[in-house]
């Protein structure tokens, strides 16, 4: 087994589900490999939680900023390498926007790519479009629209008054620990999009989104993409790999 490492702290609610998402990932891959499942079956694995800046705002305002989240980030991942890991999953849809300066500084890492596995994911059940949730920084990123349109599939998003909602439903609602508040919030900016566009998948493109959306009224029946639990599952499969 190789050590991997998540990279968190984005908000840190988010960093501590994805480790649990981790290790349900890991059980699944055991039961699979009709393995046994036990404590020493799980393989070494990191987490950092750092008080990294907001990312939506640094990419409005200035994304190399020294007091910004790239060194913050860079810090973090070299944390990681310092600790011997392998690959390194970041638990924040909008940091990827510094993917690529991760990558390049730490060539040693296999940096997983949230939007890129997600991408891959739906274009083998064959999805052609799919609604995006997200902050406004990874919507300004690109980084769902570039990645879907690499698997061929067409990205929706949401209008600007569904964003602010979404925006109102991470940074009041669930940062702050108001959860109704987060369900309120997500299920009504979901309602017109699932009534214009139909069933088609929906992407919660940010890891705060899937701690309140499912129990969003709106969102019952709808299919729920979860983008950390595609993550941990590919996390996982780097963690096992020969």
């Amino acid at each position: 087994m190789r050590a991997v490492g998540i990279l968190g702290g984005m908000g840190p609610a988010a960093g501590a589900d994805f480790v649990r998402l981790f290790v349900q990932a890991c059980t699944r891959h055991l039961q699979e490999q009709g393995s046994p499942v036990h404590d020493q079956a799980y393989p070494e694995h990191w987490l950092v939680q750092l008080p990294v800046p907001d990312r939506t705002q640094a990419l409005r305002r200035d994304p190399q900023s020294p007091a910004g989240p790239a060194p913050h980030l860079l810090q973090g991942a070299g944390r990681l390498a310092a600790l011997g890991v392998r690959s390194v999953a970041l638990a924040c849809n909008t940091a990827h926007a510094w993917h690529g300066q991760i990558q390049a500084f730490f060539p040693q890492l296999r940096v997983l790519h949230i939007a890129q596995q997600t991408a891959l994911h739906l274009k083998a059940g064959g999805v052609r479009q799919a609604l995006v949730l997200a902050t406004d920084g990874t919507y300004d990123s690109g980084l769902y629209d570039a990645a879907l349109a690499d698997c061929g599939i067409a990205a929706l998003r949401p209008g600007p008054a569904g964003r602010a909602r979404l925006m109102q439903g991470i940074y009041e609602g669930v940062k702050q620990g108001d959860m109704p508040l987060a369900v309120q919030c997500f299920g009504e900016a979901l309602a017109p999009l699932l009534q214009r566009h139909g069933a088609v998948p929906v992407i919660m493109g940010c890891t705060e989104i899937p701690l309140a959306l499912p129990q969003a009224p709106q969102a019952r029946g709808a299919e729920l993409v979860d983008p950390a639990w595609i993550l941990a599952c590919a996390l996982a499969q780097d963690a096992y790999a020969h």
